[in-house]
């Protein structure tokens, strides 16, 4: 029992707005085209918390409570399929808490919860994990395992934190790169992003099954997303700040042709309304439908911008530089 892993584990691990790209890293697509997608972690989190028991049983908390013998009898697929991968059989508790209501807010927060719960795991054994084998392996849960129609920047975001330029594809290849912006253009572009709750929760796993089996009649769309996020990139490597307002605001338009679910009259009126105002550029963060809206928008129109947009609640973001991390390491066994 005490060779498994013993003491608590907490991990904190970053949620994620998507900027520009999302979509191409759907591996129908970058497999053979190649897929780019730049996003950013942010200051709000999961947090996985990993006790030992003093019984054998499974404890998992989240919106529901599991109590199970046997790894194969949870419903909490992610966590079944963590506990699977990293070979712990009982004996233990978990907890996920997350800042965010979880489902279908469009910021990732299932695979930070995958992210951070592998993290958690891998800690409770005493094992130390680098954040791509982190992201790689949460891919492999959701994707390959758990049969998820999703992409792959959600990982990699909650893994490696900051602002990345992931390129994904041609094959299975994954480049991470973090982008080392000064300290002043890292504020100018945070100070510039801006999120608002739509009041609409949606699964994502509908919008995406479309968008996935539409690829191949959108190849077009994808192509303008993934040269956008170059675009994007390559205008903070100049210091242009403006670069990402607008590849947000041409991405969008491309975006909304992926799926019928993407839009709908209610935020394609928020977004008309943010650019209105002043913004630069305007979209729903994740696979669409409902969730966040992220707003670009320099500071001298965001009042407008606001004031437009009051009828949603808006959250206040930074970037947050790291990914998902070890928060709290109590080394103990109860059982020595």
């Amino acid at each position: 029992m005490g060779k498994q892993g013993h003491g608590m584990i907490i991990t904190q691990t970053p949620l994620r707005v998507g900027l520009v790209g999302g979509g191409t890293d759907l591996p129908d697509f970058y497999r053979e085209h190649g897929g780019r997608v730049l996003n950013a972690a942010i200051d709000k989190y999961v947090y996985v918390v990993v006790k030992q028991r003093f019984d054998d049983e499974i404890y998992v908390n989240y919106s529901a409570k599991e109590i199970v013998s046997r790894v194969e009898d949870l419903q909490h697929e992610l966590v079944r399929e963590a506990l699977h991968m990293t070979g712990i059989r009982g004996g233990l508790e978990i907890t996920t808490l997350a800042d965010i209501p979880s489902a279908g807010s469009g910021l990732g927060s299932s695979s930070a919860v995958t992210v951070g719960l592998l993290h958690a795991l891998f800690a409770y054994q005493g094992r130390q994990v680098t954040a791509e084998e982190l992201a790689d392996r949460a891919c492999a849960i959701e994707i390959d395992r758990c049969r998820k129609p999703i992409g792959k920047q959600d990982q990699y975001a909650a893994a490696y934190g900051g602002i990345c330029d992931l390129h994904f594809g041609p094959g299975d290849r994954v480049l991470v790169e973090q982008l080392a912006l000064t300290p002043s253009l890292r504020r100018q572009v945070q100070g510039e992003l801006l999120l608002f709750y739509t009041g609409i929760t949606r699964k994502a796993d509908s919008i995406l099954g479309e968008q996935r089996a539409n690829i191949s009649d959108k190849i077009t769309q994808l192509i303008q997303l993934r040269d956008l996020a170059g675009e994007a990139v390559a205008g903070l490597h100049e210091g242009d700040i403006d670069a990402i307002g607008v590849a947000v605001n041409k991405s969008w338009t491309a975006k909304r042709e992926l799926a019928s679910g993407v839009s709908n009259s209610q935020i394609d009126e928020a977004v008309e309304a943010a650019l209105a105002a002043g913004a630069t550029g305007a979209k729903v963060t994740g696979a669409g439908g409902g969730g966040f809206l992220l707003v670009v928008c320099p500071l001298e129109n965001q009042r407008s911008v606001r004031e437009r947009l009051s009828h949603m609640r808006e959250l206040p973001i930074k970037i947050e530089p790291y990914g998902s991390r070890v928060v709290l390491n109590v080394h103990r066994d109860i059982w020595s």
